[in-house]
C-alpha cells in the first residue's frame, strides 16, 4: 500500500465516488462460507483497491486475508469497510480466478484452499525490486522435423503456431528427446504471441525442459516455477509471470495455476505419475485442471508420455482430443529388444527351466553380461527401497513381527563392512537376532521382498569389477549416467538417462508391483516398465529390456508390443464395466461412522448415487474411535450435480460446527 499521501482516520472515512463496492474472497476455508462478501472502499483506498489485490477485511469481529475479485456499484447489504490493500500488486487474475472457482466448483472444495495453491506467498522485498516491464523478445519458429515422426504431428505443432485451440494426446516413442518436443511445441506457441505452460512431475524434469526451452529460446524468456527455487525467488518468477514479462513457463504440480499472459499451450507430461495428484484439499490433479483451463481459455491442450492413462484415452474416445502417435513401423524401429517369462514358444523357459522360481534369470544375466561386453551400462529397476525391506517366516511364510511392538521385520546391513545383516523392526528399530515365529516356532526367515541395496550388492557380486551405482531407494537420485560398462540400480521414477542410452533394462519382481491392492495397479506398473525401457537404445543398436514377469499377462503383453494406446483402451472398457472412473464420477468420504453416514445421506438425498460400502480404512484407535470409507458413484453426466450435493453436505457440517471432520475426494488416484 502506498503511503506517500496522509491516512484520514477512520471517522473521517468516505466511500470512493466510483464502485465504491468490492467484492472480496476471504481467506477462510469453512464451505458454508465460500462464496464473495461486499465490502465498501474507502475513498484514499480507491486508487490502489483494484481487482486481484490482497486485501485485509474485518470478517466475524478479526481482521482476515483476502482478495478483490471485482468492483461494483452498489450493494444491498450494510457494508464494512476495506480495512487495508496489503500490495497494489495485481496477484489473483480474472483468468486464474475463474480457473480456482471452477476446480473448487468440480472437486466439491472451497475456493480459498484452491487460491492457496495457485498463488504462493508474498515477499514485499521481491515486490519492491525495479522490474523490466518489456516481456521478452518472441522466440523463433522451431524445427517441426522431430514431430514429423508422428502421424499429426506436423499438424499439431501447425496448430500451435497459428494460435488454434488443439487438444492431443501424445504417444512418445521410444527413445525419443520429450524435452526437446516439448520445448518446440512451447516454442511455436510463444513465436505466436501466446504464453505456453508445461508442467512434469519432478525437478529432475524440470531441468531438462528448462535446459531444452533455455537452449531455443534463451534463459530469459523461460522461468521454471518449483519449490527448490526457495520462497523468495520463486516469488520473483512468479511475478515475472504475472506481469507479462516471460511467456514460457515449466514447473511441477502448482505451476498449472501460473498465471500466464494469453495462455496458448497447456501442456502436461506423464499425466499417469502420481506427483500430479495434489495431497492437499480439494486434491485436483494437474491433468484436470489443465483440461478445465484449456477449455476456458480457448488454448491447446498437450498430455504426453511413454504410457497412456485411462483418463487421457477417455479423452481420445470422446472425441476431445486426437491421439497423436507414431507408425508402428516406427515404433518398432525405436523400441529395445522385450523378452518376458513364458514369451511366445517358451524358449526362454526351456533355455532355463528354473526362470520362473529365480530373482535373476539366466536371460536377464546374459542381457547383462552383452550389454557391458559392449560397454554400455545396464539399468536394474527393482520395486522396493532398502536391503531387504519384509522378511517372513521361513517354514509358514507368516510375516515377521517384532516381539515388543508386532510391527514387520526387514533386514539392514550390518554397521561394519562385512558384518552379517540383521532382523530389524521397522517400526521401533529394535534389533531381533532371536527369532522364534509364534504361529510355527520356527527360527528360520526368508525374504518377502529384496529391495534395492540387496540387489546392487548381489549384482556387485555377481559381476566382479562392474561399478554399481544406486539411484534412489535411499541413494540420493542421479542426474545422469556416464556411457560406459556398469550397473545402475534404481528404484520406479528414479531412473537416470544414460549417455548414449542404455544397453539393457532388467525390470525384476514385476510380481511385487503387479500385487498391491489398487485399481490403477495395471496402468502404473506399465507406465513404470515404459519409464524404463525407453531408455534403452533401439534392438537396432543390441538394446535389450527383460521383464521377470509373467509374459501371458495383458500388461506385460503390453510392454513386449509396446502398445500403450491398446493397454489403455482395455483399462477404459474394464473401468467402465465394474463402473470406476474415469467411466464414472466418484467420491470417497472419510471420517467417523456417524459423520460418514450423514454426508451419505444428505447427498443420497439430492443426488441418485450409488453408495459403496463403508468400510472400516484404519484400526480402532486406542480411545475406541475408528474411521471409516464410504464410495459414492454416478454418471460422469452428473458429476456436477454430485460435487454440489457433497458441498452443500459440507456446508452444512461447517455451519453447525459439527466436531469430527470429513475427507471429500472426487475421483481419488487411489482407490484400494
Amino acid at each position: 500500500m502506498t503511503t506517500a499521501r496522509s491516512t484520514p482516520q477512520r471517522g473521517e472515512w468516505v466511500a470512493a465516488a466510483q464502485r465504491p463496492v468490492a467484492r472480496v474472497a476471504v481467506d477462510v476455508a469453512l464451505a458454508h462460507l465460500d462464496r464473495t462478501f461486499d465490502y465498501r472502499v474507502p475513498a484514499h483506498l480507491d486508487a490502489d483497491a483494484r481487482p486481484g489485490v490482497r486485501l485485509r477485511v474485518r470478517f466475524a469481529g478479526r481482521l482476515v486475508d483476502g482478495y478483490l475479485l471485482e468492483r461494483v456499484d452498489g450493494s444491498e447489504h450494510r457494508l464494512a469497510w476495506v480495512e487495508k490493500v496489503v500490495s497494489p500488486e495485481p496477484a489473483l487474475s480474472d483468468e486464474v480466478a475463474q480457473l480456482c472457482r471452477a476446480v473448487a466448483d468440480r472437486c466439491a472444495g472451497v475456493f480459498a484452499d484452491v487460491v492457496r495453491l495457485a498463488v504462493p506467498p508474498r515477499h514485499a522485498r521481491v515486490e519492491k525490486e525495479v522490474r523490466d516491464p518489456a516481456p521478452a523478445p518472441l522466440a523463433p519458429e522451431p524445427d517441426p522435423s522431430g514431430w514429423s515422426r508422428y502421424r499429426h504431428g506436423a499438424a499439431l505443432l501447425a496448430a500451435m503456431a497459428g494460435v488454434r485451440a488443439a487438444h492431443a494426446v501424445w504417444q512418445a516413442l521410444p527413445g525419443e528427446a520429450w524435452p526437446a518436443r516439448l520445448a518446440e511445441a512451447a516454442v511455436a506457441t510463444a513465436a505466436a504471441g501466446r504464453g505456453a505452460l508445461i508442467v512434469v512431475p519432478d525437478q529432475r524434469d524440470v531441468d531438462a525442459v528448462a535446459a531444452a526451452l533455455e537452449q531455443r529460446v534463451g534463459a530469459g524468456a523461460v522461468v521454471a516455477l518449483t519449490a527448490e527455487a526457495g520462497p523468495a525467488e520463486r516469488y520473483r518468477r512468479w511475478l515475472a509471470v504475472r506481469r507479462g514479462q516471460v511467456r514460457v513457463v515449466v514447473g511441477t504440480r502448482a505451476a498449472a495455476f501460473a498465471p500466464i499472459v494469453r495462455p496458448g499451450l497447456l501442456a502436461v507430461w506423464d499425466d499417469g505419475d502420481d506427483l500430479h495428484a495434489e495431497p492437499r484439499a480439494p486434491y485436483p490433479h494437474v491433468r484436470d485442471v489443465l483440461v478445465g483451463r484449456a477449455h476456458a481459455a480457448g488454448a491447446a491442450l498437450l498430455v504426453g508420455g511413454f504410457a497412456r492413462t485411462a483418463e487421457a484415452q477417455l479423452l481420445v474416445e470422446s472425441g476431445w482430443a486426437r491421439e497423436v502417435v507414431a507408425d508402428r513401423a516406427e515404433v518398432r524401429a525405436a523400441m529395445p529388444r522385450i523378452e518376458a517369462l513364458g514369451e511366445g514358444d517358451g524358449t526362454l523357459l526351456a533355455r532355463d527351466p528354473d526362470a520362473r522360481a529365480a530373482r535373476l534369470p539366466h536371460v536377464a544375466f546374459e542381457a547383462a553380461r552383452a550389454a557391458l561386453a559392449a560397454g554400455r551400462p545396464v539399468l536394474v529397476q527393482v520395486p522396493r527401497s532398502g536391503y531387504v525391506p519384509w522378511l517372513s517366516c521361513g517354514q509358514c511364510r507368516e510375516t515377521a513381527r517384532c516381539r515388543h511392538c508386532a510391527g514387520p521385520l526387514g533386514l539392514r546391513p550390518g554397521a561394519d563392512p562385512g558384518s552379517p545383516a540383521l532382523p530389524h523392526c521397522r517400526w521401533c528399530r529394535r534389533p531381533d537376532p532371536a527369532f522364534r515365529c509364534p504361529a510355527c516356532g520356527s527360527r528360520r526367515l526368508r525374504a518377502g521382498v529384496v529391495g534395492a541395496g540387496r540387489t546392487a550388492e548381489e549384482l556387485g557380486r555377481a559381476f566382479p569389477g562392474v561399478a554399481v551405482r544406486a539411484s534412489g531407494g535411499g541413494a540420493p537420485v542421479l542426474a545422469a549416467v556416464p556411457a560406459g560398462p556398469s550397473l545402475v540400480v534404481a528404484t520406479p521414477g528414479a531412473e537416470p538417462p544414460a549417455d548414449g542410452g542404455y544397453g539393457a533394462a532388467l525390470l525384476l519382481d514385476g510380481w511385487a508391483m503387479l500385487a498391491r491392492p489398487d485399481l490403477r495397479v495395471a496402468e502404473e506398473t506399465l507406465r513404470r516398465w515404459l519409464a524404463a525401457a525407453a531408455l534403452v537404445v533401439p534392438h537396432t543398436a543390441g538394446g535389450r529390456a527383460v521383464s521377470t514377469a509373467e509374459a501371458a499377462l495383458p500388461v506385460v503383453q503390453a510392454l513386449v508390443r509396446w502398445d500403450p494406446a491398446h493397454h489403455a483402451a482395455a483399462e477404459l472398457a474394464a473401468r467402465a464395466e465394474v463402473g470406476f472412473p474415469p467411466a464414472v464420477r466418484m467420491a470417497a468420504v472419510e471420517g467417523v461412522p456417524a459423520a460418514v453416514a450423514e454426508v451419505v445421506d444428505q447427498v443420497c438425498a439430492a443426488v441418485e448415487a450409488e453408495v459403496l460400502g463403508p468400510v472400516e480404512i484404519e484400526p480402532v484407535a486406542a480411545d475406541g474411535v475408528e474411521r471409516e470409507r464410504a464410495l459414492l458413484r454416478v454418471p460422469r453426466a452428473r458429476g456436477r450435480e454430485l460435487a454440489a450435493a457433497l458441498h452443500a453436505a459440507q456446508a452444512a457440517r461447517t455451519a453447525r460446527k459439527a466436531p469430527d471432520p470429513v475427507r471429500v475426494r472426487l475421483d481419488p488416484v487411489a482407490v484400494e
